[in-house]
Order: C-alpha cells, then sequence, then structure tokens
C-alpha cells in the first residue's frame, strides 16, 4: 500500500507525488517529540454544548493588535457571555512564535492557572490572528484539553463580516430541523482522488446511508454531488448556494509552489493551498467570497494546505531522510522545495478566510494545516478505510453539535493513535526469538506514525461554539421524520 499525497503544483495542477510512496519508507521514524502535550480532554460534567456550564473565552496577541482585534468581535464576546448566563468572558493575551514546550507552558502558567477553578476555565477558546500572531503550534497545544477555533482575516471588514454573520443565525436561525450532508470529490484522475474516494468518500457515504435508515445519522438529506464523469465546480458551486444549512465534505488536491517557484510571496498567499480542479482549473478565493456558498454551513476542506501553511512541516524530516537514502530523489526534490522555508511566514490559507468572510458563506472550515495524506484513513495491507473517525465528526455537526465538540472527535482519535504509538518505541529492535516475528511490527508503526501527523494537523477555522442554525425544539429535539438521500441527476 502507498501513502497517496493529496499536493498539486499550481503551475500544471499535476499531483507533486503521482505514485504516492511506499508505507514502509516511513516505518523508522524516530519516536514523536515529546516537546507536545498529549490531549487529556477534561470532562467537567454536564452538556459539552452548554456554554454556562463549558465557558468560552478568547485569546488575542499582545499589543495593539490585540486591542483592535478585541474590538471588533466584541459582539460576539457580548452574544457568548449571554450565552454562559452572564459569566464574564476571559480574555487573554498571548506572545508571537510560541512552539512546541513554550505553547505548553503558556497554557499551564497562563490560561491553567491554580488561582482560577476549573470550572471557570473556557472550554471553548476562540483565537484572533495570523499564525505569526498568534502560532498555529499554541493551537495544537491549546486543543489538548479545550475546543479551540481561530479567526483570521486579512483586513478588518473580514472580522466584522463574520461576527455579524454568527449573531444573524444565532438570532434567526434556520427553520429546517435537519441539515444536509454533501460530499464533493474532485475525479481528476489522480491515485490520490481515486483511492480517497474509493477508501474514504464512498464508505463514508454507505454509512451515513445506513446510520440515516436506523436514525443514527439526522440529516434531511445526503447528497453526492457528481461522479468520475461529471464532477464539475459548477455543480459543486451551484449546490452550495442551496439555503439548508449544510455539513459540506470536498477532497482534492491543494495546490503548492509551481515548478517555477512563487512569483511572489502574496501569489503564495492567494493560491497555497486553494482547490486544485484540475486541468489548469481551481477555485480562487474571489469564487467564494461573495454570492450564498453554504451559508450557515460548516466545510470540510480535505487537501494539503487546505487551513493553513505552518512555519514547518512535519513531514519535512522524514522526505528529507528519503531524499538523501536516493529515494526517487526528483519528485521528493519538488515535494520538498513546496514545503515551508525557515525564513517564510507561516499564514491561514486564503480559500477559506474567503468562505468565511463572505455575509453568505459557512461559519466554520475544518481543514488541514501542512501536508494532506490519503493514509491517515486507510488500513495497513488492505484496500479497505476506516471512516469512523470521519464519521463521528460528522454525525456531531449533522445533529446540530457546537463545531468545537464536533472537531474533539477526530483529536481524540489523534489521542489514541499517539498512545499506542508510543508503546511501540521502547521495544525497538527487539526479537521474540530467534526463530520468531519481530515484537513490533515495522509496518503498523509506519501507519501509526504517518496517522499521528495527519491527525495532529486538523484544526478549526471559525468560533467553536458555532453549529448548523437549525431550528430547535423543546427539550432540545429535532424532527422525527427520516431524511432522504440524493444523489443528483446529470442536468439537475
Amino acid at each position: 500500500m502507498n501513502l497517496e499525497l493529496l499536493f498539486a503544483h499550481a503551475d500544471d495542477h499535476r499531483p507533486a507525488l503521482p505514485e504516492g510512496l511506499p508505507l514502509e519508507s516511513a516505518a523508522n521514524e524516530p519516536r514523536p517529540s515529546q516537546g507536545e502535550e498529549p490531549p487529556h480532554f477534561w470532562a467537567p460534567g454536564g452538556d459539552p454544548d452548554d456554554l454556562s456550564l463549558q465557558r468560552w473565552g478568547v485569546i488575542a496577541p499582545e499589543g495593539a493588535r490585540g486591542d483592535r482585534l478585541l474590538a471588533l468581535i466584541q459582539p460576539l464576546v457580548e452574544l457568548r457571555q449571554a450565552g454562559q448566563r452572564g459569566a464574564p468572558v476571559r480574555v487573554h493575551r498571548a506572545p508571537p512564535n510560541l512552539h512546541g514546550a513554550e505553547a505548553i507552558a503558556w497554557k499551564r502558567r497562563v490560561l491553567m492557572r491554580e488561582a482560577v477553578p476549573r470550572a471557570e476555565q473556557p472550554r471553548y477558546l476562540l483565537l484572533l490572528g495570523d499564525f505569526d500572531e498568534l502560532s498555529f503550534e499554541l493551537q495544537r497545544a491549546l486543543a489538548s484539553s479545550a475546543f479551540v477555533g481561530r479567526l483570521a482575516f486579512r483586513d478588518d471588514a473580514g472580522f466584522e463580516a463574520y461576527v455579524a454573520k454568527v449573531l444573524r443565525w444565532e438570532r434567526t436561525p434556520s427553520p429546517h430541523v435537519r441539515g444536509r450532508a454533501v460530499f464533493y470529490t474532485v475525479h481528476d484522475g489522480t491515485a490520490a482522488t481515486l483511492i480517497g474516494y474509493n477508501t474514504l468518500v464512498a464508505p463514508t457515504l454507505s454509512r451515513c446511508r445506513e446510520q440515516q435508515g436506523v436514525g443514527g445519522f439526522p440529516a434531511r438529506e445526503i447528497l453526492e454531488i457528481g461522479d468520475p464523469i461529471d464532477w464539475s465546480p459548477q455543480r459543486l458551486l451551484a449546490t452550495a448556494r442551496m439555503e439548508a444549512p449544510s455539513l459540506l465534505f470536498t477532497l482534492s488536491h491543494g495546490l503548492g509552489m509551481p515548478r517555477a517557484g512563487w512569483s511572489s510571496r502574496d501569489a503564495q498567499r492567494r493560491l497555497q493551498g486553494t482547490m486544485c480542479l484540475g486541468s489548469h482549473q481551481h477555485l480562487e478565493p474571489v469564487d467564494l467570497a461573495r454570492g450564498p456558498f453554504l451559508p450557515g454551513g460548516i466545510w470540510f476542506y480535505f487537501a494539503s494546505f487546505g487551513a493553513g501553511t505552518p512555519a514547518a512541516s512535519a513531514f519535512h524530516p522524514w522526505l528529507s531522510h528519503l531524499r538523501a537514502a536516493g529515494h526517487d530523489a526528483g519528485r521528493l526534490e519538488a515535494t520538498l522545495a513546496s514545503l515551508p522555508r525557515e525564513s517564510a511566514r507561516p499564514f491561514v490559507s486564503a480559500l477559506p478566510q474567503a468562505a468565511l468572510a463572505n455575509p453568505d458563506g459557512p461559519l466554520a472550515v475544518l481543514g488541514h494545516v501542512d501536508l494532506a495524506w490519503i493514509h491517515g484513513f486507510q488500513e495497513p495491507d488492505s484496500s479497505r478505510g476506516r471512516v469512523s473517525h470521519l464519521l463521528s465528526v460528522f454525525r456531531a455537526l449533522i445533529a446540530g453539535r457546537r463545531v468545537g465538540a464536533g472537531l474533539g472527535a477526530l483529536l481524540r482519535a489523534f489521542t489514541e493513535t499517539d498512545a499506542e504509538l508510543i508503546q511501540l518505541y521502547p521495544f525497538e529492535g527487539a526479537g521474540l526469538g530467534a526463530d520468531g516475528p519481530p515484537a513490533v511490527d515495522p509496518l503498523r508503526r509506519a501507519q501509526l506514525w504517518m496517522l499521528r501527523q495527519d491527525l495532529a494537523a486538523y484544526i478549526l477555522l471559525g468560533d467553536p461554539a458555532t453549529r448548523l442554525p437549525l431550528e430547535r425544539r423543546a427539550g432540545g429535539t429535532r424532527g422525527v421524520p427520516a431524511g432522504r438521500t440524493v444523489r443528483p441527476r446529470h442536468g439537475d
């Protein structure tokens, strides 16, 4: 089984690693850094969606920039304070460039200091600013014990538009009691999208439909947009204009550096991570900035650098080692050249920023900060996919859970993977006897290492306390009629 990468060059839209890499190539990667704190999600009791119990807080950059961002989201702060029955919203300031152990130390010293009762420490946290203002590593460290989201826009208007959108949907939710689930795959003929569809999208669709039939997946309808013959972006955009609040899952390559290099840093910040549609087509941020696109919805955008580009890729040491060992050095060289440089500025991708700033756009985007690999959802030595991770997220979001809590299901999968992986390292090199199998299955460790690195890179853009704006009936129940499964016909 190969490791397939959802990453394409921005000039010719061809995949950077068209034939993937063998799973065995990750078998000897070093033990993950212990500068990271394993997730442990505190359990204060009560409904995780109840802000009066879980609380909501904000982390802003230090100085005048933080002051400005806090002023821009003040209406949202007031809304959340009312939602937690008047309990004050805790606001913290953090310095830039907190990495690894520094981010964990700040969290323990400031956010979770002993003087503050645990019940008053916010479980929902909203970070303000781009990765160079509050680091991605800080967001990942906070996610070990909180539901974390981020707002990052290029100008004040983006913050203002997003806050106004959240307030509008919270005050006047949709009349629908059930949301839609929409699945879109870019069938561009590459191995990564083909394997991704067969091992991830198609099985997830099947499971959603099965559970919908018995009331376990409360969607009003499930739509699969297009097929390998008809999957045009026009179909995606037309479906995303529909008014019913929707959960959208897309699978595609994310654009990376052109083979000749980026013409400018502005070009990189505009295009890196945007959705590659094959045949020299891609979604531009401007395509999602105006007009209805998933209004009041939630977008799970699965592509390399879909949510952002970090200061350093977690996969750089491994790929560099393979290149040095002579493993397909030409293709690896091109991929390595697309990864973040030491002097480069990390940034949130422009495509989700445009969607979130759109008044008729989604309330949240879940995506990947780094390279995205299909392997994270495959079983070793098998063509079967492991869809339970995604299914747990989808089920929570379509049921109207707050989006931060919904993403928590994916982060718990990271916790389990990390714990199993760490157990394999103390026994490295040990055997069960001269004629017995090795104590550690190298393929299993390679799979767990890749899965861990992949799961660690998912983040939420948007307020973690948002959710699909569905009508809520007395007692918090929703409509009981079973939804329907829809596969649009050609020409619909």
